[in-house]
């Protein structure tokens, strides 16, 4: 039986590590192509890993092959300025289009992230919702989350472009190839450094009060507490 995946460490090994070897890499003495493909080997293992187990294609596994090709790409080229500017923003504005489609699905994708089987106590909830009324409430409640979910993304390719715009500055033609792809791993670490706080620390408070809104509701449907709904390790 194939173990259940956690959506956390897909996040890490697809986008997170490979992200760092692409910005990190010329510090460990790895030339642009070599970065390049150490951090494809990654998103690129886990998509195999998923289609070969499951016949499916992860979509987080996916969208950090995408990521790795295209910055690489943009790295090879010694490309800068508007060109990272709209793939920055386009990642987080394909990701929001993609949670808020599922959010006309029986599947949203809020539900698939957050109330799996591997963090909360499923089973508990559904002996709760006991009427056809409580479970069509809860299913609605799962829309509207991830709803709201999708505007932290669509947020965040905002916020990304226009911070992208000011450190992906235009590289001068004077430049060498390799005088570039240096000027742009030093871009790519300060756009990492600063998405930090510009960024990430606001979509963290968004979720955080997207969880407690949740839960709340979750509370008035099944009286469940937030204790009771985290399994028990």
């Amino acid at each position: 039986m194939q173990a259940k995946e956690n959506s956390f460490t897909h996040i890490f090994f697809n986008i997170i590590i490979p992200v760092i070897i692409l910005n990190k890499g010329h510090k460990w003495g790895l030339d642009a192509r070599a970065a390049v493909l150490i951090a494809l080997s990654f998103p690129l293992f886990f998509t195999l890993k998923s289609w070969f187990f499951s016949k499916k294609i992860n979509f987080v596994s996916l969208l950090g092959l995408l990521n790795v090709l295209v910055s690489g790409t943009l790295t090879l080229l010694a490309l800068g300025g508007i060109w990272f500017a709209v793939k920055e923003a386009a990642f987080p504005l394909l990701i929001g289009g993609f949670v808020l489609g599922s959010s006309w699905s029986n599947k949203p994708f809020f539900q698939t992230l957050f109330m799996n089987p591997s963090t909360f106590d499923i089973d508990k909830v559904s002996e709760r919702l006991t009427t056809d009324e409580k479970r069509i409430q809860f299913l609605s409640l799962m829309k509207q989350t991830t709803r709201l979910l999708s505007l932290s993304f669509l947020m965040s390719a905002f916020l990304n472009f226009m911070l992208a715009i000011r450190i992906f500055t235009p590289l001068a033609e004077t430049l060498t190839d390799s005088q570039k792809q240096e000027i742009l791993n030093e871009q790519l670490s300060h756009m990492t450094l600063y998405s930090l706080g510009v960024i990430l620390l606001p979509s963290m408070i968004f979720l955080g009060g997207l969880l407690y809104y949740t839960f709340k509701k979750i509370h008035a449907l099944t009286g469940l507490s937030t204790d009771e709904l985290l399994l028990k390790n």
